[in-house]
């Protein structure tokens, strides 16, 4: 079971999702929280799997709770929620260590997919957001280094690349060393928003086949 706390000022909306969560047959919901700094509480009181955090919160916004909770080194995973696709949203999301980013719109399919990829290590992006419009020409990436940063980002282990693209762990770790250097990012979150950013990658090619939600 998919343990997850689910924050959202707004009653209505927050009634929807909960019933739903419910309804989901690996999901369950360990807290509500009506306000940042009530979701932080609840996170560290009771770590569950996922975080489902509005961004627009009282007492705290969800991009706050969720720079908190990677501060403090904290297990869950945080998967914005919000009415906002606006590129700035995005980013800020990503650099507090949010592993997924949901319109309010968007169908229960999608938010499905964000909690399980996230749960895999995974990072999941709604389909309508775009980073047009913010292009910078980066250090080229190799076509293999291109190959072993989007597997990666689909949450594929450095064994499964290795296998996948018929080369050592190694060599998986020496290409994402190298990404790291070109891109001047830090760890794989990083790699992968600055990748986004840049055109270097783009969204539709981290979308996943079925095995990997299994």
């Amino acid at each position: 079971m998919i343990k997850i706390l689910l924050a959202d000022d707004h009653p209505l909306t927050r009634a929807g999702l909960a019933a739903w969560i419910k309804d989901e047959p690996d999901f369950e919901l360990v807290a509500e929280a009506a306000d940042g700094e009530s979701a932080w509480k609840a996170m560290s009181e009771l770590k569950p799997d996922v975080a489902l955090l509005d961004i627009e919160m009282p007492n705290g916004t969800g991009i706050e709770v969720a720079e908190r909770a990677t501060k403090a080194k904290l297990a869950v995973k945080v998967v914005m929620l919000t009415a906002y696709k606006a590129q700035q949203y995005v980013m800020a999301s990503l650099r507090a260590g949010a592993s997924g980013f949901v319109l309010k719109t968007a169908p229960f399919e999608q938010l499905r997919a964000a909690i399980r990829a996230a749960c895999d290590g995974r990072l999941y992006l709604d389909a309508s957001v775009s980073f047009a419009g913010d292009f910078i020409e980066p250090q080229e990436l190799s076509s293999r280094e291109k190959e072993v940063l989007i597997c990666t980002a689909r949450g594929m282990t450095g064994h499964r690349v290795a296998s996948d693209l018929s080369i050592t762990e190694r060599t998986v770790q020496a290409h994402l060393a190298s990404v790291y250097n070109k891109l001047g990012a830090k760890n794989k979150t990083e790699a992968i928003l600055i990748a986004l950013k840049r055109g270097v990658i783009f969204l539709d090619q981290l979308h996943i086949d079925e095995e990997y939600f299994e």
